[in-house]
């Protein structure tokens, strides 16, 4: 009888595992368990979600898309205390951390994992590449090795000067638009110089956005911030 239940019990979770690997309506693989997603980072703990806040205590939060103040109007998805990244991520932009505070300045972060089903919602609203991620691949928000970010003032808590706010869909926001207020560019060129000393990519169109290299290396994911 032991064994029986043992059979049935492996049969039920191998079954799971395999629900979890079908792909979805484009052909991509998006873990959408905890466990399928803890079987994915069996072998490379580098791979872990890891929260940002508890890994970085004096990184500020922005969280604009737990919220309506987006360019969409709209939550995209709940409201967190916290948000995450990979671990290797998460070191990454500490390394950065750490550089800006040798100068009294941190970094705020605007956006960092984001689930799936956020990217479908965002591309149902604006579809629109250069604006938003097409579902057909994924973004590296939902790969959790991409991060949207800004440089504050640690005494005063006010951001730098960056010439656009954040999700300025216009070329003013493109690192090679250079009509812009010397101090504009110094603060965009340390911003920059910075998250690539710490090993992230710049995104070309968006002073704000970066992502570790070889980003589609990373498996998609649509786990929930309370999975996490």
């Amino acid at each position: 009888m032991k064994v029986f239940y043992t059979i049935i019990f492996l049969s039920i979770v191998f079954s799971a595992a395999s629900q979890d690997s079908v792909s979805n309506k484009y052909g991509l693989k998006v873990i959408s368990s905890s466990a399928a997603y803890k079987k994915s980072i069996v072998q490379k703990p580098g791979l872990a979600m890891t929260d940002i806040k508890a890994a970085i205590p004096d990184i500020e939060l922005d969280l604009r898309y737990a919220g309506s103040n987006n360019f969409t109007r709209r939550q995209l998805y709940p409201a967190t205390k916290t948000t995450y990244l990979r671990r290797n991520a998460v070191m990454a932009l500490k390394l950065a951390q750490l550089e800006l505070k040798t100068k009294g300045l941190g970094l705020k972060i605007f956006d960092a994992y984001r689930p799936y089903s956020a990217t479908e919602a965002m591309w149902k609203l604006v579809k629109d590449e250069r604006y938003a991620a097409d579902p057909k691949k994924g973004s590296g928000h939902n790969r959790a090795v991409a991060v949207d970010l800004t440089i504050i003032d640690l005494t005063t808590k006010k951001e730098l000067d960056m010439g656009t706010a954040f999700d300025n869909f216009t070329d003013s926001a493109h690192h090679d638009f250079k009509d812009l207020p010397a101090p504009v560019l110094q603060n965009r060129s340390m911003l920059k110089q910075t998250m690539e000393n710490a090993g992230f990519n710049a995104l070309e169109t968006e002073w704000w956005h970066y992502s570790l290299p070889n980003v589609n290396e990373y498996d998609l994911l649509n786990l929930s911030f309370d999975q996490l």
